[in-house]
């Protein structure tokens, strides 16, 4: 009984370190100014769209703004997750341990997603309160689907750049062209920057309903493709070390 309580409170203590050193990743040097950027960006584009626009803002309206918000908290964890490791010289250690790799970036992408949830939740109750009336769960739910997507292509690419700053100009590059030709494909489920919130006369409700659903599976598949094809580069050993 004594070898089992000393055994979970040894895995413990190494679960709580593996934790807090990932944390501390996540939120090393500039994430912190990252997090004040989302925060700003929300509290302005929120006060102008209730400043100039003639309506009262709608659910689209603050998908919309909590969808760069989100941008800008996912960038910094994903995008420089491996340079910070390379910074620190724990990427020769992480890749002496066979497997071990998978685990730890797993989990640090897993812990940010939580954070960002957490954090776009508590933005989406205070648009609630404060712009206009929404279902928090369902906003917050629906956010997440292109923000672990773009979560997981941005971590794809710094396995491909191995280099954060590489792999932040790749993503902006590639978010602007997106950007601009989603403008042929809106009201597709082919749109990645889908707003399932927005009101089509073009579209019937259910019809709209349907493309929402197969644009998250694909938003989702999207992801897991681009977070195992990130974890497979991670094989090749000597292009990070």
């Amino acid at each position: 009984m004594e070898s089992f309580k000393q055994t979970a409170i040894k895995k413990f203590s190494s679960f709580r370190a593996f934790f807090t050193y990932n944390l501390k990743i996540i939120f090393a040097n500039k994430f912190i100014y990252f997090f004040i950027a989302s925060i700003i960006i929300y509290g302005l584009i929120a006060f102008l769209n209730i400043i100039n626009s003639d309506t009262v803002p709608k659910a689209s309206t603050i998908y919309n703004i909590l969808f760069f918000s989100g941008i800008i908290l996912i960038f910094y964890p994903c995008v420089y997750g491996i340079q910070l490791d390379l910074d620190a010289g724990m990427l020769e250690t992480l890749f002496g341990i066979p497997n071990y790799r998978y685990k730890v970036w797993l989990i640090r992408l897993a812990i940010t997603f939580i954070l960002v949830a957490g954090i776009i939740y508590i933005l989406a109750l205070i648009s609630h309160f404060v712009i206009a009336s929404i279902s928090v769960i369902e906003m917050a739910f629906q956010l997440m689907f292109p923000l672990i997507f773009w979560g997981c292509l941005a971590f794809l690419l710094a396995t491909l750049t191995r280099s954060g700053h590489g792999a932040a100009v790749s993503l902006i590059i590639i978010g602007l062209i997106l950007w601009i030709t989603s403008e042929f494909i809106e009201g597709t489920r082919w749109d990645l920057f889908h707003n399932p919130f927005k009101e089509s006369q073009d579209v019937n409700l259910q019809a709209y309903e349907e493309i929402t659903f197969y644009n998250r599976i694909i938003l989702l598949a999207g992801a897991i493709v681009t977070l195992l094809w990130g974890l497979l580069n991670l094989q090749k050993r000597e292009k990070y070390v």
